[in-house]
């Protein structure tokens, strides 16, 4: 038995033993070796995308539903280049997500010949949309090279890495290593003596506050800790799921509503975790929070970013706020009115919110019925996701929640994609706008042809109708560019064989949707806005 092996083929075994069970891309004449070796192998399922945008959309909503790596493959030149807005998506939201790119032979590199694919500066492109970016320099250094992006892409604060491999590399042949194992993935440790001086700090609170980002994901237990200790929790919106949202103390995403502001103010400390505090959902960082604020995170670079905090603790959530809990053990004595206060606002927050739906309140109720609690809502930028979709319906566990955070239109179907592949939940769901259902539409037959089972729910106002609302508001109305010629949504998904129902009223939304959800494979319930 030879001992030998191509590179495709270690860095298909490599991947296999990462854990990775699913993989999406576009197969290329410069990436051709690495998905052949995946196809011979048999391990590891290849979802075949219409587009290296929509691939790494994919990867990156599979790998937040999930936790585990996303993993995605592109060809060189062009095809490297156009998931661009996707790899600035992952790295706003901090996904995990290993982005294999091939590369022209290595003899030609950086030579600007017109070689077909070369692209000059590729790597430099690369660096700036991913958290790293490496090159395979020779066959012997490529495990090192692909192991090394998996452990940076997974490392806190995660990102995606992309890692370009020569097409001669990936064929060349080398000697099978006797360690294929994933790389060690480190968690953060901090400073017991910070922790200590955080938890003197808040000690005294009498309306102590958490504000929560994606980065306390894996936190839950430790918040619940600190929440039996007194805690009032909110959360952003790429932080939600945490805490189940109908727990009690929780005031969900609803972080800057005029009402919950009024109620920062009678707070007398919060601390903030995992969070960038981003600036739309802080009033462009007007938002008056309460104060002190203290600050939680695993990027060091988040020490007075955006907002000043009165201390900062470099570390891994869990592990911060699990021992700032035992600290805090037997010392807070909270307002015995804090609970009923938070309570109050919350109902006026999601009261408000509600009166403003007029009929599509409805389908909000609908969707909550039919969701149950053990499903993953991913969302398009849309008029209806701004709105309500990204605070309204309820979410239960920690990665339930994908939209676009960066908030580029045209994602959501594919991030549903890969969301529904990672098997986590037991149905997907999926909201999505006309306009941005056009930008990728292509997807939508990834999806028939892999049988995936996503619920689209279609708000069709044949417009921009975010872009519209904000003309009306700040341009004296004046709707340039943004009405769309839109196809029949349902021939089209007719020849496509996607099952296709259209809702002029909301009267029979429930049946339709569960009617829909039962389904397999992709189904899209149209809206009729108009």
């Amino acid at each position: 038995m030879s001992n030998k092996t191509t590179v495709g083929d270690l860095i298909a075994a490599f991947l296999e033993q990462c854990g990775v069970q699913t993989a999406f891309g576009v197969i290329s004449i410069h990436n051709m070796p690495m998905l052949d070796a995946i196809g011979r192998r048999g391990k590891i399922r290849f979802v075949g995308a219409r587009g290296e945008a929509g691939a790494v959309n994919m990867a990156d909503g599979l790998a937040r539903v999930s936790g585990q790596l996303g993993v995605a493959f592109t060809s060189t030149g062009t095809g490297a280049g156009n998931p661009a807005g996707a790899m600035v998506e992952a790295l706003t939201a901090s996904t995990p997500l290993l982005h294999l790119t091939g590369q022209i032979e290595a003899q030609y590199l950086d030579r600007n010949c017109g070689y077909i694919h070369e692209v000059p500066r590729q790597l430099e492109m690369l660096s700036a949309i991913s958290k790293a970016a490496y090159r395979v320099r020779n066959a012997q250094t490529a495990l090192a090279t692909v192991r090394e992006a998996v452990r940076v892409a997974q490392t806190a604060p995660t990102g995606p890495v992309s890692v370009e491999i020569p097409i001669d590399i990936q064929s060349a042949e080398v000697d099978w290593p006797a360690d294929l194992g994933a790389p060690h993935i480190t968690t953060i440790t901090h400073e017991s003596a910070q922790v200590e001086r955080l938890a003197n700090a808040l000690a005294d609170a009498k309306r102590p506050m958490l504000w929560l980002g994606s980065g306390a994901r894996h936190a839950t237990q430790a918040v619940k800790r600190l929440m039996a200790l007194g805690f009032g929790v909110v959360t952003s919106v790429h932080g939600r799921g945490v805490l189940p949202e109908d727990e009690p103390m929780l005031l969900g995403a609803f972080n800057a509503h005029p009402a919950v502001e009024k109620f920062y103010k009678t707070c007398d400390a919060v601390v903030v975790v995992g969070s960038r505090l981003r600036g739309n959902e802080t009033m462009k960082f007007k938002l008056a929070l309460p104060q002190p604020l203290y600050r939680v995170d695993a990027d060091v670079l988040a020490d007075s970013r955006a907002y000043p905090n009165d201390l900062f603790v470099h570390g891994d959530a869990a592990s911060v706020l699990d021992e700032l809990a035992t600290r805090l053990e037997g010392r807070l004595s909270v307002d015995p009115a804090f609970a009923a206060d938070l309570a109050a606002v919350h109902e006026v927050a999601v009261g408000e919110m509600v009166k403003g739906l007029g009929p599509y309140k409805r389908l909000v109720e609908a969707l909550q019925a039919v969701a149950g609690r053990d499903y993953n809502w991913v969302r398009d930028v849309t008029i209806s996701n701004s709105s309500w979709g990204n605070r309204l319906l309820k979410i239960f566990t920690p990665r339930a929640s994908a939209y676009a955070v960066n908030g580029g239109i045209g994602q959501g179907l594919q991030m549903a994609i890969g969301a529904a592949v990672a098997g986590s939940a037991a149905k997907t769901i999926c909201i999505v706008g006309d306009g941005g259902l056009m930008l990728n539409v292509g997807e939508l037959a990834t999806a028939v042809q892999e049988n995936i089972s996503v619920l689209i729910v279609l708000m069709n106002d044949q417009r921009y109708g975010v872009i519209k609302n904000i003309q009306d508001v700040q341009y004296a109305g004046r709707n340039y560019y943004v009405e769309l010629k839109q196809p029949d949504f349902g021939q089209l998904c007719a020849s496509m064989g996607v099952k296709h129902y259209l809702l002029s009223s909301l009267e029979s939304v429930q049946d339709v949707l569960s009617e829909g959800i039962g389904q397999s494979g992709p189904v899209v319930v149209e809206v009729d806005m108009l």
